[in-house]
């Protein structure tokens, strides 16, 4: 019978198994942003398309699983709160396709090639590696510097700039 009292046990059973799996994602995901923002004062990721992976039936249950937003969202909120900051690479930065050793960029590099060699400095990459140093070199070139404002300019532009103060020079002058 489709309402009996076993089938509206057996539903709520089920829901209380969902609900746990949503939470112990949820609390690894807080751990996992707690961990990264109390170590690193600056992180760097990249702007994923998401909507074009979910429509990907290989990855769609995979990508919808991860919960990219809630873990950029978490990033940014705990990053702020320690006073670090999260530099977000745009989507088309060609972060895998660069050599992270002397910067030539090859015209093209296809997923299914894991690992490639420089045709410039002959440097051996894995794909992934590279994009992460790639990332690690644009998040910390996005610092802002002890003598200006935006750094280089690349990361992400705060909602309101500070207020130039005239720069003082590092030496006091001697008049005798």
């Amino acid at each position: 019978v489709k309402g009996s009292e076993n089938r509206k046990k057996a539903k709520r059973k089920l829901a209380r198994l969902h609900a746990r799996i949503g939470n112990v994602r949820l609390d690894a995901m807080h751990q996992l942003t707690t961990d990264l923002t109390r170590r690193f004062h600056t992180i760097g990721i990249e702007d994923l398309n998401v909507r074009g992976m979910v429509k990907n039936r290989h990855l769609s249950r995979a990508v919808s699983d991860m919960g990219f937003f809630e873990f950029r969202r978490q990033l940014d909120y705990k990053a702020a709160q320690r006073g670090g900051m999260v530099v977000v690479a745009d989507r088309w930065y060609p972060s895998s396709k660069t050599c992270s050793c002397c910067g030539h960029k090859l015209e093209t590099l296809p997923l299914a090639v894991r690992e490639w060699m420089c045709p410039d400095c002959g440097e051996h990459h894995d794909r992934d590696v590279n994009a992460a140093t790639n990332l690690k070199n644009l998040a910390v070139s996005s610092t802002v510097s002890a003598c200006g404002e935006e750094g280089s300019g690349l990361g992400r532009k705060p909602k309101t700039k500070p207020a130039s103060v005239k720069q003082e020079s590092s030496s006091k002058a001697t008049y005798g």
